[in-house]
Order: C-alpha cells, then structure tokens, then sequence
C-alpha cells in the first residue's frame, strides 16, 4: 500500500464484524450477553471513529 492510500473503516460494519466472532458464553444469562455485546458494539465503534481520525490526520500530514 502506498502512502497516499488512506483506508477508512466504516464504524458500524466494523463493530458487526466484531460482535460476529462473540458467541455467547454456554450459561451466561441472556441479559448479561446482551450487555457485554451492546458495550463491545459501542467499544468498536469509537475505535474505528478514533481510527478514522488518526487516519485522516496522517493522511493530511504526508501530504503537506
């Protein structure tokens, strides 16, 4: 990849594909699985906004 190519992580496809590789624990109640998925969906959802805006930042500074 070179250096002018900026990637850009789409958040709420990104934090699907996350919450796709998060089975539920055998015994776990269904509430607590539910609020472990709903904190991992939010938790990557904010790291591909925070990546995206790193990204963006290198991406301005390579080209200046």
């Amino acid at each position: 990849m070179a250096k002018s190519d900026k990637i850009k992580l789409d958040p709420a496809k990104f934090a699907a594909a996350v919450l796709g590789g998060n089975a539920q624990h055998p015994g776990e109640e269904n509430k607590l699985y539910i609020k472990r998925q709903l904190t991992l969906y939010l938790e990557a959802t904010l790291l591909a906004q925070d990546f995206n805006r790193l990204e963006e930042s290198q991406f301005d500074m390579a080209k200046a």
